[in-house]
């Protein structure tokens, strides 16, 4: 039987020894406590991790985040670490990643089958190693140029954040949707973790990373507004920002995108990813409206 126990800061290197056998489906887990440690005091990128041991080592994972994310990397034991670690973080769910048979077996698990969901999907995940990244025309004859955005265009991008939370993740348009989404692009200017594209001085599009790592990095919020898709945009942004994460030695990139989303999956196509075999997991439940 496995040893369940919450990590603790010292755990770190025997988390990461575990994670790294799963990289490409555990970008939130490695990057998350990375950036916030082991401890949980509700700030962001902190959350409770629970683990199961056998003979000293790790052999699942399941975190549950200061925004009541639940995220999972259990490949053994996962109703054990899921049911420890939701009973001892405190907090409502909020949604759930990762694997996306560990998904679906921890709504089955936690008695969440049946909760309305706003986005309920099993993606496709895709991998570039970047040393073979394709970089558009536009991009490369600087016909578009791909920088992070000066803070006069942030209120623009709080709106775009919000456009694409509602047609992307199946969010409501409520009064908290846009001040939300101007602390999360707020976030990633102080992280410089996003990128707008530009022609000449009008943004065009915008992309940012929403895990990042030494090694690697994960793709998220790729955002073209409807009246300017179709013209190259999107392959640009995401190109750019991986140029500028390949400076830095970054020598991987992971996205996921959904089964039926084409027009995505040819934007990373056309730069170089592949489908790496692997589906990966996230359902987003409905808010309880007050």
């Amino acid at each position: 039987m496995p040893i369940l126990r919450t990590l603790q800061p010292g755990d770190e290197v025997s988390l990461e020894t575990f994670l790294l056998q799963h990289t490409d489906t555990s970008m939130f887990l490695r990057s998350n406590w990375r950036a916030a440690g082991l401890l949980d005091q509700g700030a962001i990128f902190q959350g409770t991790y629970m683990a199961a041991y056998i003979d000293e080592n790790i052999v699942a994972v399941a975190a549950h985040f200061w925004n009541r994310m639940l995220v999972v990397q259990a490949p053994v034991n996962l109703a054990e670490v899921v049911q420890a670690v939701v009973a001892q973080s405190g907090r409502a769910i909020s949604g759930i990643s990762g694997p996306a048979a560990q998904v679906e077996a921890t709504k089955s698990i936690l008695g969440l089958s049946n909760r309305p969901t706003q986005l309920n999907e099993s993606e496709i995940l895709f991998s570039l190693t970047l040393r073979d990244l394709q970089i558009p025309e536009a991009l490369a004859s600087a016909k578009v140029q791909c920088r992070l955005p000066h803070p006069e265009e942030l209120e623009l991008l709080g709106e775009w954040c919000a456009a694409y939370n509602v047609e992307t993740l199946g969010q409501r348009d409520t009064p908290s949707l846009r001040p939300d989404c101007r602390l999360v692009i707020e976030s990633r200017q102080a992280k410089a973790m996003h990128w707008v594209l530009v022609e000449g001085d009008t943004p065009v599009a915008y992309s940012a990373f929403n895990a990042s790592l030494p090694d690697i990095v994960q793709i998220g919020g790729v955002w073209t507004p409807p009246g300017l898709r179709g013209k190259g945009y999107a392959k640009s942004i995401v190109a750019g920002s991986l140029l500028d994460a390949r400076s830095l030695l970054v020598k991987r990139a992971i996205l996921f995108t959904g089964d039926n989303n084409q027009a995505a999956q040819a934007v990373y196509r056309g730069i170089g990813f592949l489908p790496t075999g692997e589906k990966y997991g996230l359902v987003l439940f409905e808010e309880t409206q007050a």
